[in-house]
């Protein structure tokens, strides 16, 4: 298991074209890939839950990667969030 905290910088925090970003990023690896946003968990993997977290810009998050590609996924996470998830 590995794990990172990283700064959401969108102006408008994880909507829903910025969550379909991470989410399509996250289903492309095998591993349990969830974040941790105050007391709650959201699967990376599902806009739902990724929307439900309520995310906004300046927001702590962290990453958590669990498998056999859990390195390559929290830094592809990490580096699409620190991209800016398409914004």
């Amino acid at each position: 298991m590995v794990s990172q905290k990283v700064v959401i910088k969108n102006p408008t925090g994880l909507h829903l074209r910025p969550a379909g970003i991470l989410c399509k990023e996250a289903m492309k690896f095998k591993s349990l890939v969830t974040f941790s946003f105050r007391e709650n968990t959201a699967n990376a993997k599902s806009v739902l839950s990724v929307l439900g977290a309520c995310v906004k810009c300046g927001d702590e998050i962290t990453f958590v990667c669990e498998g056999e590609d859990e390195q390559e996924a929290l830094t592809a996470l990490v580096k699409a969030v620190e991209d800016g998830l398409g914004e």
